[in-house]
């Protein structure tokens, strides 16, 4: 199998970590704009199977060059790209997989449209996955598993929690998302999609807050309605007659600050006779998130963890005329250092939640275990994209709750 690997930041390096350990895998082209990045990624590799190349994805020509004879594309760059990057990859007969959804898409869902190049990756016997990272991905697959089980679906909600373990004397520390600020702080500041009696809604920025008690470490934190792909995309892909979809988010009372501060408005202020975009500056004095695939060894991994997540996905349906609902509850503290180190040791990196399942979904479409077309994770076997999961060496863990309720006369 040929991929090229597009971005090599914090997603992208990992990415090809994990191909360039894979046996079925003879060769990875890794594409970033930052050549420096690359050099620094691949030294860090240390594979024949990795190469580089200086790339634009804004630019389908260098596009349809850096992909002729590779066999999927993995998209792991911003998603603004993501409609030239799956045009180049149609063109280039090769399968696509990204970990975030563009606006574009989104729009198509919820307005109930064609999705685009979908017609064109069915003809060509072609798949293209879309948001098949950690959140949207593997929560998608896992939501699919527990509707497997129900003869019809009712609700499927998605909340996710997190809590720093981290002992700091700072009063106030400075917003950090802990990932892409840019893209962090238009989610925070746009209207979260739910899929409410059968059709879409929208909900404010920051609206119906409420308390959600996940397991300890994490604990009980507000949550809310965020935009997210898991929202969208379910309710068309999953069937079984579900009526209500909403994905949860913890608050972050700094970047709600920001937001109604108006620092993620896109039209320009007056500022001493100069104007300037509010976003533009907040974005220039955020701290960027560090590359940890560059920074991270076994020494690193031996430190106590500075933070713990919590994911729960809940199912309702029916089984048999029994209501039931299926609760799946997964997180970081299920896994001791010895586990890092031992991923590591095998994989290259422990950065691989987003970047393991895009190559198990790539690796699907690869071996014909996706349908053609435009489709999102659910569409995949939850059973076999979990076993290859772990084949991997990224096996997933969680914890499945069946409650029912039960009536005897």
């Amino acid at each position: 199998m040929k991929f090229l690997v597009i971005g090599a930041g914090g997603q992208g390096a990992p990415c090809a970590s994990i191909l360039s350990r894979d046996p079925d895998v003879s060769e990875i082209l890794l594409a970033d704009i930052d050549k420096e990045l690359l050099e620094k990624v691949s030294e860090k590799i240390g594979s024949g199977r990795v190469n580089t190349t200086p790339l634009d994805a804004g630019k389908l020509d260098e596009l349809l060059k850096a992909a002729e004879g590779v066999d999927a594309i993995i998209n792991l760059t911003l998603p603004r790209f993501n409609m030239n990057i799956m045009e180049a990859a149609l063109r280039s007969g090769a399968h696509y997989v990204d970990s975030a959804t563009d606006p574009v898409t989104w729009d198509q869902i919820v307005e109930k449209k064609p999705l685009e190049f979908d017609e064109g990756f069915r003809e060509a016997g072609l798949t293209a996955v879309i948001g098949c990272g950690g959140t949207p991905g593997i929560t998608n697959v896992l939501a699919r598993y527990a509707c497997d089980k129900l003869d019809s679906v009712n609700r499927i909600s998605i909340i996710l929690g997190g809590r720093s373990l981290k002992e700091t004397e700072d009063v106030i520390e400075a917003w950090d998302p802990g990932w892409c600020p840019e893209v962090a702080l238009m989610d925070y500041a746009s209207e979260a999609i739910v899929f409410e009696d059968g059709e879409y809604d929208r909900v404010p920025p920051f609206g119906r807050v409420e308390e959600y008690r996940f397991p300890d470490p994490v604990g009980p934190l507000l949550v809310y309605p965020h935009i997210h792909e898991e929202a969208i995309t379910l309710p068309r892909f999953i069937g079984k007659g579900v009526r209500h979809v909403d994905f949860r988010y913890p608050v972050d009372r700094v970047a709600g600050a920001l937001v109604k501060l108006g620092f993620a408005r896109d039209d320009p202020v007056e500022v001493r006779g100069v104007e300037v975009l509010p976003r533009d500056v907040l974005l220039k004095l955020v701290r960027r998130p560090v590359n940890s695939f560059l920074t991270e060894d076994e020494r690193t991994l031996a430190a106590p963890l500075e933070y713990a997540y919590c994911t729960v996905i809940e199912v309702e349906g029916e089984k048999g005329g029994a209501k039931q609902m299926y609760t799946l509850t997964f997180g970081s503290n299920q896994m001791s250092t010895d586990d890092r180190l031992e991923m590591f040791r095998r994989l290259g990196t422990t950065s691989v939640f987003v970047a393991a399942p895009a190559t198990v979904a790539a690796k699907m479409c690869i071996e014909g275990e996706a349908e053609s077309g435009v489709i999102a994770p659910e569409c995949l076997d939850p059973i076999k994209f979990l076993r290859k999961m772990a084949e991997t060496g990224v096996p997933i863990g969680f914890h499945e709750t069946l409650s029912r309720t039960v009536s005897i006369s």
